[in-house]
């Protein structure tokens, strides 16, 4: 029988703990490594800035692992990947950017590529000669974040200038471009940033971008006018010119100031909007509260147009508002008819400061008062309408009113509105006429010429000029050789008589000569004779009947 073991004849367990397996020495540098290198992931995941992609239609320049993106100078992200994209009609480039930049990429973030280039505006970009092309950011004003963008063909005109924008309205944009300057009193103060057709297309949106501090001279008083090239008027004013300066002249450009008669106010706000004239002399007229219209039936409408100046004494106090026609109902003829816009307040500016109330009060009397002293102008005072010229190189032709205390009283409906001006000729037109008086009587007389038998006449002078001519002949060939004997006789003679005055001169000089002495005695006899004549004449002239009785013998 096998044995039988109790309980405590087993043999008692123990409990050991177990022994540590040291790490070999070889594996402590790749785990120090395995950590660094986590290390440097966990960072760079957290400094690591967005990826973003931007479609360029043509990506000039731009190198992945080259590229940078610049904002002030400053690197904020750089150049990945470079692929065509949509159809490869466009260029896709992914850039990696920096985390201090994610703040930057929003929805109206812009990029384009910075490069060299030569505009009316300047040169731009040179820098990109040495470093390369690199891409620009301008960061938008959205809070909305975006990291897919399309970038812009041409860079912005403004990018991080201060100062603020306004919105012009213009019916076309002329010669501006982007980038055109913008001047205040010849001042650039500002430059065009953009051009945008209306949706409706009715006209075009500028936008005028004001540095600062010039900004503060916007006010909701400040006129905008388009300053491009050379400003140049012939009117019947005459020859004006006017530019800003020889960039706006080629480039283009636009000038703002405030009127002399505008009130002062705040500047304007953000994106106001403004009206853009077409030039300085429209955009800074005054505008005038009180008009009165009046028509005036012309001749001539020649040399006449819209906006021709209404001169009252020489002083503008209007302008020509509508130059057309009008058919008389009862000949049926047509009439030049000019209807001219008169503007009072114009002449009581004129006048002195202690008759501006007065005159102010005539501007703004009741319609009676009104006519009342337009009758008595026209009436009493002889006021007469007359058309000019204003240019005689153009022909250009103005309004002008003065007065005529000879002109007879007008016939003239004061009932009627506008009211009829009476005209009275002068200036170019009187002379017109008086020059057509003279060519008149010019014709009369050259009609009365053309009557004369001028053929008949000229062959009876040309026959009574060739007898004359053949008279001539004969006496050049008959007269001329006796006259060349003549002249021969007459030196021989000439020579005869030179000698014998010098032998005259000889024996009346020589004073021992018997001639003299002989002269002298015949001198003296002379002398007695010439005396018993004076004695014989007095005699006479007492005593004229001794002529016929002879000498009495008292005597």
């Amino acid at each position: 029988m096998p044995e039988t073991t109790t309980i405590e004849e087993l043999p008692q367990a123990s409990l050991e703990p177990p022994r540590r397996k040291r790490l070999p020495i070889v594996w402590i540098i790749p785990l120090v490594a395995a950590a660094v290198a986590i290390g440097i992931v966990i960072q760079r995941i957290r400094t690591e800035g967005p990826t973003i992609t931007v479609l360029f239609q043509a990506a000039s320049g731009v190198q992945a692992g080259k590229t940078f993106v610049k904002y002030k100078e400053v690197d904020i992200g750089q150049v990945t990947d470079v692929e065509l994209a949509e159809g490869f009609s466009k260029v896709q480039v992914t850039v990696k950017m920096d985390r201090s930049a994610a703040g930057l990429l929003v929805e109206d973030t812009r990029f384009w590529i910075v490069e060299p280039r030569v505009t009316l505006q300047g040169v731009t970009g040179l820098g990109t000669l040495l470093s390369g092309n690199y891409i620009g950011i301008k960061p938008g004003e959205s809070t909305k974040e975006r990291h897919h963008f399309v970038a812009l063909d041409t860079p912005p005109a403004i990018t991080d200038q201060p100062g603020r924008s306004f919105v012009l309205k213009a019916p076309d944009p002329g010669s501006l471009a982007i980038g055109a300057p913008l001047y205040f009193r010849r001042f650039k103060v500002g430059e065009i940033a953009g051009l945008e057709l209306r949706a409706d297309g009715s006209g075009v949106d500028i936008t005028a971008f004001v540095y600062e501090p010039y900004d503060k001279y916007v006010t909701a008083e400040t006129r905008f006018w388009d300053a491009s090239g050379i400003d140049f008027s012939l009117t019947a004013d005459g020859l004006e010119i006017r530019t800003q300066s020889l960039v706006s002249v080629l480039a283009g450009g636009v000038a703002f100031d405030v009127p002399t008669f505008a009130s002062p106010s705040e500047p304007a706000e953000e994106n106001a909007v403004f009206t853009l004239f077409h030039n300085q002399a429209s955009a800074m007229k005054q505008p005038d509260p009180i008009a009165r219209r009046y028509v005036i039936y012309a001749d001539s409408l020649q040399g006449l147009q819209i906006g021709a100046p209404v001169k009252l004494l020489g002083i503008t106090a209007g302008e020509v508002a509508d130059v057309g026609l009008t058919l008389d109902p009862k000949t049926r003829a047509f009439r030049p008819r000019l209807l001219i816009t008169f503007f009072p307040e114009r002449l009581v500016a004129q006048l002195s400061p202690d008759q501006e109330a007065t005159g102010q009060a005539l501007v703004r009397a009741g319609e009676e008062e009104r006519l009342a002293l337009v009758r008595h102008q026209i009436e009493d005072l002889g006021l007469r309408a007359q058309l000019r010229s204003g240019n005689l190189l153009t022909g250009e032709r103005y309004v002008a009113l003065e007065y005529d205390p000879k002109a007879p009283k007008p016939d003239i409906d004061w009932s009627q509105d506008p009211l009829e001006l009476p005209v009275s000729p002068g200036g170019l037109a009187d002379l017109e006429s008086r020059a057509s008086g003279i060519l008149e009587q010019v014709s009369e007389i050259l009609a009365k010429v053309d009557g004369l038998p001028l053929e008949s006449i000229g062959k009876e002078l040309d026959s009574a000029l060739k007898g004359l001519d053949r008279v001539l002949k004969g006496a050049d060939a008959k007269t001329l050789p006796a006259l060349d004997k003549t002249m021969a006789s007459l030196r021989d003679t000439l020579t005869v008589a030179r000698r014998v005055l010098e032998d005259t001169d000889e024996s009346l000089l020589n004073g021992g000569s018997a001639t003299q002495q002989e002269l002298r005695a015949a001198l003296i006899e002379i002398t007695r004779a010439a005396r018993a004549v004076r004695v014989l004449s007095d005699y006479l002239e007492r005593n004229p009947e001794a002529l016929i009785r002879g000498k009495g013998r008292g005597n």
